[in-house]
């Protein structure tokens, strides 16, 4: 199947941009990191943008402990959600957008499923597929708003999908990698993807029903990250500081004694996140440490103008290029 362009596509590519431009300007201004305050103190698991184009990457948003979402506005960080899907305080492990990016869709703790229209606010719970109340560590969506493929993997080697947009009804699931959790689910394509497991393997799809396992060999850390932007451009990422590239062939790199949590990398430039605040970007073949004022752990991050990851304590960090610098996005035309 060929290379789906989609909104998922687009932001990385916006993301790709900002990432250059922030190499090109870093001899006159190094990018930071810094902390923005949020309105929760539970953890922020994951990170997404919705409610954008190429263009205009719409408002960052942040899901997490007791089933919160919050929204990176110009006034700051702002809750939109409270409880979840059915307002029982679910905790909210992932999240994803659909293609043309106007719904949030976001997944957590005992099966919940949920959907959340960026424009209007309004929520529909598409939880326990099949009675099914494992955690979903983590989601894929892909596909436009009404019409999503939603593909969502739990902690005992199981994956929920639907390709009608989470109806009641129209869940199916499979089980793979012989009961080992899921905490990392990434798709290219409508239903091409990648998932990761806590045994230290990774698996293909290019069904969205079937799974492969293409690696990791003489592995011995648990994936918990994962980066698919291809049928051989892989990255995955988790324990002993393990960087795992996939190009028709495995390389790992290890960036010290940590634990990794997720990674984004478009053309040959990103990043990724960890414990203790630890952020390391990628650029020009290798890795190397960027500076942040937490020690907090991290456990998301997305690609855009500008960059943010989150993590525990209601921790939300962001990495943007100053409009003086050389590096200024508009230098770009975006």
């Amino acid at each position: 199947m060929g290379m789906m362009i989609n909104r998922r596509t687009a932001i990385k590519a916006v993301g790709t941009a900002f990432a250059s431009a922030t190499l090109a300007g870093r001899a006159a201004a190094e990018a930071e990191w810094r902390t923005e305050e949020t309105p929760t103190d539970g953890t922020l698991y994951d990170v997404a943008y919705a409610g954008g184009d190429a263009a205009n990457d719409g408002s960052v948003y942040a899901v997490g402990q007791e089933g919160v979402i919050i929204e990176r506005t110009e006034e700051g960080w702002e809750k939109v959600l409270d409880g979840g899907a059915t307002g029982d305080g679910r905790d909210l492990l992932s999240a994803d957008v659909t293609d043309d990016g106007e719904r949030l869709w976001f997944a957590g703790s005992s099966g919940a499923i949920g959907e959340y229209d960026v424009a209007t606010g309004s929520v529909d719970d598409h939880g326990e597929p099949e009675d099914n109340t494992n955690n979903f560590i983590d989601l894929a969506v892909t596909g436009e708003s009404g019409e999503a493929n939603v593909y969502a993997a739990d902690g005992s080697g199981g994956i929920s999908y639907s390709f009608d947009n989470g109806q009641s009804g129209k869940w199916n699931s499979v089980g793979v990698g012989q009961g080992n959790g899921f905490p990392g689910i990434d798709f290219y394509d409508v239903r091409s993807g990648h998932v990761v497991n806590t045994n230290a393997s990774v698996f293909e799809t290019d069904d969205g029903t079937t799974y492969n396992r293409i690696g990791v060999p003489n592995a011995n850390n648990s994936l918990y990250g994962i980066d698919s932007d291809g049928s051989d451009d892989v990255w995955a990422v988790g324990g002993g500081g393990t960087v795992q590239r996939y190009n028709g062939a495995w390389r790992r790199t290890n960036l010290g004694n940590l634990t990794l949590r997720d990674i984004e990398i478009e053309d040959e430039s990103g990043y990724t996140i960890g414990e203790s605040g630890r952020v390391f970007e990628y650029a020009g073949g290798s890795w190397n440490e960027n500076t942040t004022d937490t020690g907090q752990n991290l456990k998301g991050i997305v690609l855009g103008s500008p960059n943010v990851a989150v993590g525990a304590s209601g921790i939300a960090i962001v990495n943007e290029i100053p409009a003086d610098t050389p590096g200024d996005m508009s230098s770009l035309g975006l």
